[in-house]
């Protein structure tokens, strides 16, 4: 089984990069974060339909952290990841990428 390519919508690129600095400001943890998502992202890739499709997008949970990929499947057949979410912070403000 072939996995799918992705790409970061821009706004989810740069919270990734602002979450992963936060914890590494506060708690040393940024390789820790940026790993779980990692992680996460190659399981999305592998089986993207595993996650439920709610309003045409999923969410993958990152599982340690309190944050959720969020993505959905583009024209092209690739992965857009719309946002890496704080779960817990401004539900569904990424709904107009």
């Amino acid at each position: 089984m072939t996995s799918k390519s992705f790409r970061f919508h821009p706004d989810a690129e740069r919270e990734f990069a602002e979450a992963a600095a936060w914890y590494q400001e506060r708690a040393g943890l940024a390789l820790d974060f940026i790993t779980a998502v990692r992680n996460k992202i190659e399981e999305v890739k592998e089986a993207p339909h595993r996650w439920r499709l709610v309003h045409g997008v999923r969410r993958a949970f990152v599982g340690r952290f309190p944050y959720a990929i969020v993505y959905r499947e583009a024209s092209d057949n690739a992965l857009e990841i719309l946002a890496v979410a704080h779960f817990k912070r401004r539900p569904a403000y990424w709904s107009q990428r």
